[in-house]
């Protein structure tokens, strides 16, 4: 019987692992290529996070990861030209993954008996540490090091996650409030342009 954080984890290797193959596609990666991308961005986040962790990492003990994401890339090469339409997939995708990750790394790292401001971290680096080896694999500047609102999203998810287990308890909702919080935070930041500040060279 499947758990609710198989289920999140399962969902989100599916979405990281289109918004990698899709910005591997754009490239003109070949199939291999792209599906390398596509794994990288899907399990990149959650392999260090087991690693920093002690733990044997994820994929390691079930291949369906792999095979998420080699549906993932079938699903690209059948659907593409439907999705080259949809200028926002990619932000989609990334930002249910992003969530859904953030989300797991979370709960993961609470079972094992670490603290909130641990757990937070990994979280973070569940989400966003899989979008920084894409954009390394692409030849991009990683997303989190630009302006645009990304690994401060999941941080913020994290915190709304502590304040829901201390209000409500674990459980679904939980989960649910602080996924929903990452996606609406990387709406947010996108839709009305929301960035941090750049740091200045004042140097002549």
């Amino acid at each position: 019987m499947w758990s609710f954080e198989f289920i999140l984890e399962f969902i989100g290797t599916f979405a990281f692992a289109i918004s990698g193959i899709r910005l591997a596609s754009a490239k003109e990666f070949d199939w291999f290529g792209a599906y390398v991308v596509g794994v990288a961005t899907a399990i990149g986040g959650g392999t260090i996070r087991d690693v920093l962790l002690d733990v044997t990492p994820f994929w390691m003990t079930d291949p369906v990861y792999l095979l998420c994401s080699g549906f993932a890339l079938l699903w690209v090469i059948v659907f593409r030209r439907m999705l080259v339409h949809m200028n926002n997939t990619i932000f989609y995708f990334d930002a249910i993954g992003l969530a859904l990750f953030t989300v797991v790394g979370i709960e993961k790292t609470l079972a094992l008996g670490y603290p909130m401001w641990v757990a937070i971290i990994m979280g973070t680096l569940t989400g966003a540490a899989g979008g920084v080896i894409r954009d390394i694999l692409i030849n991009e500047v990683p997303l989190i090091f630009r302006k645009e609102i990304y690994a401060v999203a999941c941080v913020a998810g994290g915190m709304i996650y502590w304040i829901c287990l201390k209000t409500i308890g674990s459980g679904m909702t939980t989960q649910v409030i602080a996924g929903v919080s990452v996606v609406v935070i990387r709406w947010l930041s996108v839709r009305f342009r929301i960035c941090l500040p750049t740091l200045k060279n004042d140097q002549p």
